[in-house]
């Protein structure tokens, strides 16, 4: 791989991380209660849910480039 692409995918998992903290971070009670009401979210629901961020992201990132 080039040290491009990797510098990339580390800027990228950095972002992620990012943007993943600011929810718990402000609101974590709220935060809490989320995850507990996902608990309860049948798995082929977060499967589709799963695939359809992806197939987003993928959108996404087809747009960009």
């Amino acid at each position: 791989m080039s040290s491009e692409l990797v510098d990339g995918l580390v800027i990228g998992f950095c972002l992620m991380l990012i943007l993943e903290g600011i929810i718990p971070f402000l609101y974590p009670q709220r935060w809490r209660n989320l995850v507990q009401q996902l608990a309860l979210v049948s798995d082929r629901s977060l499967r589709f849910i799963g695939l359809g961020s992806m197939l987003l992201g993928v959108f996404l990132l087809y747009l960009v480039h």
